[in-house]
């Protein structure tokens, strides 16, 4: 699969374009976005609301999702269960669009230097068993960490509900401006999980999950003390690409 995002909408066969809608509601947790020839912009708007502000505080995310299910209402059933009180408050039908066991996942984006917004590629597990709930980070570049001669990246693996995983995430120092076009891939093996970008190898986790993952596109931001200027605040992203091992 790749997706440059350069038609008139999102492909719905591949993307829903909501955040973990189970915990909160899919109008709640809508993205913000458009697609065109210059490939997809995901934004957060000074108007957007929180997309869960009883259990996430004032945290606003424009983000899409390759695969979502979750219990009935009132149940803890559901992907990436982010907080010990979340509730399924509305419940999602199984749908599994991409979700990959295994292969190469690379992602072009261009990040921010907002210091109160993250984007980031991720994948988790499917959750159709508890267990199978370990996190792939590809990319996680929080806008504080951006400068015009180097960049704090975020990759590696979360063990969240898998008890096989033992955490082996970091921020990697990289000499490069994040706030330009970058490729950001794992290779994603039986044995271990490759972390490469722009073709280059920075590290490799000697464990890996046997399991179908989902992926997770989006900005977030985190505001402190208040909303700051200037909006829209976007990620831009030029292409997606999933290959299967």
């Amino acid at each position: 699969m790749e997706d440059r995002f350069d038609g008139p909408d999102l492909d719905r066969s591949v993307w829903l374009p909501y955040h973990l809608p189970q915990w909160s509601s899919r109008a709640q947790s809508a993205a913000r976005y458009r697609t065109g020839p210059e490939g997809l912009t995901l934004r957060i708007d000074e108007d957007q609301p929180p997309w869960c502000p009883e259990l996430d505080g004032g945290t606003r995310v424009s983000s899409l999702q390759t695969g979502v299910f979750s219990g009935p209402v009132g149940s803890t059933i559901g992907q990436h269960r982010f907080s010990p009180e979340a509730v399924v408050r509305e419940e999602q039908p199984a749908s599994w669009l991409l979700t990959p066991r295994y292969g190469r996942i690379e992602v072009e984006l261009r990040a921010l230097d907002d210091p109160e917004c993250m984007v980031a590629l991720w994948m988790i597990g499917i959750e159709d068993v508890p267990e199978h709930s370990a996190e792939i980070c590809v990319a996680e570049i929080f806008g504080r960490d951006v400068e015009p001669r180097g960049a704090g990246v975020g990759m590696g693996v979360h063990p969240f509900g898998d008890p096989r995983i033992s955490d082996a995430w970091a921020r990697e120092d990289l000499p490069i401006d994040a706030r330009e076009l970058h490729r950001y891939a794992v290779d994603w093996r039986p044995d271990r999980v490759e972390f490469a970008v722009d073709g280059e190898h920075v590290k490799t986790v000697r464990q890996s999950l046997d399991y179908p993952m989902q992926l997770m596109l989006g900005i977030y931001e985190f505001p402190a003390d208040g909303r700051r200027p200037p909006y829209p605040k976007k990620l831009r992203v030029r292409a997606v690409r999933v290959e299967p091992a």
